[in-house]
């Protein structure tokens, strides 16, 4: 649908919700399409097609909010829908702290063209994406040693956006998607083992070619052969770039001020302190073009900007909306994120951490003996402690060397300690919502055999 009704639902939802009798309200308008493709075998396995309009409404009334959303966006839905949010928020607590935004706060730019996060190109037809999917394929299949590619996969989404408020705040976007993966196998039986390559973009020029994905996954997957368990001690831990990132996320969800406005954040007390060895940065910048959660502005229509949350290992400030920032005294930093029936609440977008000099094998050599972790599965992770336990598979390390490769093991360790021993490698890879590098931890505990 077009911008200018996608511009007509969300201000009409705003407009039924003042004669329903709210106070103030806000309203997402929401439409998209996608098409997803996988094969098997050098045939067409799964393809998928979704598209739809969704609608999503806020109000508030004397304190007390309330959320709904629908996917039937005729006016006598729309009137409904108001109607029954304003008849939830009344039965709702009260919370002084929820407002919209003054309209003095309001972001003025509200184009997205700059950044660049609609591919203008055509979409892709179906069998282009198919044709992407059976090329990784083949190139996962060619490999010498790969038992069988248990998928590829190729799929594009397009979406467009519409925010408007009560506050007087109107505007929108479009996003798009272009995403590749390849699952190859190798081994039978208990033997075998298993890996992947995937990528995403927002435009199709920034992907690496099928054959790069389908050949990567193989030599990840050859590399696993033989995997057993390591030995159990405290070690070392060299988190590869492919999940160095959920380490930095375990610190923006401590940074989140939903979490520390509940005191349920092991960073609660540590504002102004260091949280990361000297000489780290971890900056949020929503401006970079072709990156997949730019935005101009966040779902509460204020203008987003680049901040650092770390600046020389020291904590600089928290991630914060509206209603949080009020809570803890503060100003938003303009994070306010949402879905369709959600209230907004904090979040981070393109995150960088400080790169270091040094290359990973520089790392693994410097480790002598540990674990290289390549891939994670469960967690147990305390966000109030920081206590940190996750299942890991990757590598061993002997002699600064990678010696064989490992699974079915557990590291555990606290987050405070752990980020505070991190040596950063200089392998960061782009286009990720999270760019963070390899990290080294000292003296995690490992239990394997």
């Amino acid at each position: 649908m077009s911008a200018v009704h996608m511009q007509t639902l969300a201000e009409s939802l705003v407009e039924a919700a003042r004669r329903a009798g709210a106070d103030a309200a806000d309203a997402l308008a929401a439409s998209g399409q996608s098409t997803s493709i996988a094969v098997r075998g050098g045939t067409l396995e799964q393809a998928d097609r979704a598209e739809g309009v969704e609608i999503g409404l806020r109000v508030l009334i004397g304190g007390r909010q309330a959320c709904v959303s629908a996917s039937d966006h005729s006016p006598s839905a729309i009137a409904r829908m108001a109607e029954r949010a304003v008849a939830m928020a009344r039965e709702a607590p009260v919370d002084d702290m929820l407002g919209l935004a003054d309209p003095d706060q309001l972001a003025r730019h509200r184009d997205a063209g700059d950044l660049q996060i609609a591919d203008d190109r055509p979409d892709p037809a179906p069998d282009a994406l198919q044709d992407l999917a059976l090329r990784a394929e083949a190139a996962a299949r060619d490999m010498p040693g790969i038992s069988q590619v248990e998928s590829a996969h190729a799929a594009f989404n397009r979406q467009f956006l519409w925010l408007a408020a009560s506050n007087g705040f109107s505007g929108g976007y479009g996003r798009s998607g272009h995403s590749l993966s390849c699952v190859a196998i190798t081994g039978e039986g208990l033997a075998m083992e298993r890996d992947h390559a995937g990528e995403t973009r927002v435009w199709a020029a920034d992907l690496p070619t099928p054959e790069d994905i389908g050949r990567l996954a193989a030599e990840r997957t050859l590399a696993r052969a033989g995997s057993r368990k390591p030995p159990t001690g405290a070690f070392p831990i060299l988190y590869d770039r492919r999940v160095a990132a959920s380490l930095i996320g375990h610190l923006l969800s401590a940074v989140n001020g939903a979490a520390v406005a509940r005191g349920a954040s092991w960073l609660r007390k540590d504002l102004g302190r260091p949280v990361l060895p000297d000489g780290f940065d971890l900056i949020e910048d929503p401006h970079r073009p072709r990156y997949p959660s730019s935005r101009p502005f966040d779902a509460e229509g204020l203008p987003t900007r680049a901040r650092r949350i770390v600046e020389g290992g020291v904590l600089q400030g928290w991630t914060l909306d509206l209603a949080t920032g009020r809570k803890l005294g503060m100003a938003s930093t303009a994070s306010a994120a949402r879905g369709i029936s959600s209230a907004p609440s904090p979040a981070t977008s393109n995150v960088i951490l400080t790169p270091g000099t040094v290359t990973q094998d520089d790392l693994i050599a410097r480790m002598g003996t540990g674990l290289v972790v390549t891939s994670m599965l469960g967690a147990s992770i305390n966000g109030t402690t920081g206590d940190y336990s996750r299942g890991a598979a990757g590598f061993w390390v002997n002699n600064g060397r990678i010696a064989y490769p490992v699974n079915e093991c557990t590291i555990a360790g606290n987050l405070r300690d752990m980020l505070m021993t991190l040596v950063a490698a200089n392998d960061a890879l782009p286009w990720r919502g999270t760019e963070v590098p390899s990290l080294l931890v000292e003296g995690m505990t490992v239990a394997g055999a």
